[in-house]
């Protein structure tokens, strides 16, 4: 069955998504510099990512909401379909990481998720997770159940490990360059939101305009900007320590 595929799902194939679509393939390449033993992805996605995972990891199971295909060649990787938390069937310090990418901002309770990764883990075991700055948010997105600022994510981390590093995803003048005119786009739509409907209605009301419109944004932009969008590339973003203007937060949590 086909997922549907929102603008929450970036796609590696659908170039209106690369300027979001390489700021994550940044997050899986920083990733495999670090993992290794058994490892577990949340929030597999269009499972982008595996290819660079995988080669890092002596196993490597992978859970989403929405089915994933797994390329047999890999023969590391495993599946599960479920919706977390908890994680439900997973036996504890069974992982020395747990990488999730952009998914954390999806989940209702965000403590029970981060105790769950927790528990996991071995003992000096990792959390390495993104998710967008709040700061840098140019509107409500109404799929996210919430945004975190850099001090609310280590906080809510520190719940439940001993150590947070702190790190963010920063882009170059070309993103920068992107990022004002999607900006400016995004405007000129809420500018008819005159009574700031974005952020009194029920989310769960805004999540189909939202995305229509959002996507409808992306290939325009794709439209009139084709070489800013299509030339963007992983190397335009880099990682930094963690401060204002970073587009997402690039946490590593240490049990």
């Amino acid at each position: 069955m086909k997922v549907l595929q929102t603008a929450e799902r970036v796609s590696h194939q659908d170039m209106s998504d690369n300027y979001v679509f390489q700021r994550s393939l940044l997050a899986y390449l920083e990733a495999a510099k670090m993992v290794s033993g058994d490892v577990l992805e949340i929030g597999a996605g269009e499972g982008y990512g595996i290819e660079h995972i995988a080669p890092k990891a002596t196993s490597y199971l992978t859970i989403d909401k929405h089915p994933v295909h797994i390329d047999p060649s890999y023969t590391n990787v495993s599946f599960r379909q479920m919706n977390i938390p908890p994680l439900e069937g997973i036996e504890d310090e069974s992982f020395d990481y747990v990488v999730s990418f952009q998914v954390i901002e999806h989940i209702q309770n965000d403590k029970k998720y981060v105790s769950e990764i927790h528990r996991v883990l071995r003992p000096g075991g990792k959390f390495i997770v993104t998710t967008p700055n709040k700061k840098m948010s140019i509107t409500r997105n109404p799929w996210h159940v919430r945004e975190y600022t850099i001090d609310e994510l280590v906080d809510l981390l520190k719940l439940s490990f001993k150590a947070v590093e702190s790190k963010g995803v920063f882009g170059n003048e070309k993103i920068m360059d992107y990022y004002e005119k999607n900006k400016a786009s995004v405007r000129k739509i809420t500018r008819f939101d005159i009574f700031n409907l974005q952020h009194r209605l029920p989310r769960q009301l805004l999540q189909i305009p939202y995305d229509i419109l959002n996507r409808m944004n992306r290939k325009k932009l794709l439209n009139q900007n084709n070489s800013l969008v299509s030339d963007i590339h992983y190397s335009d973003y880099s990682i930094q320590e963690a401060k204002e203007g970073c587009f997402d937060l690039f946490y590593v949590a240490t049990k």
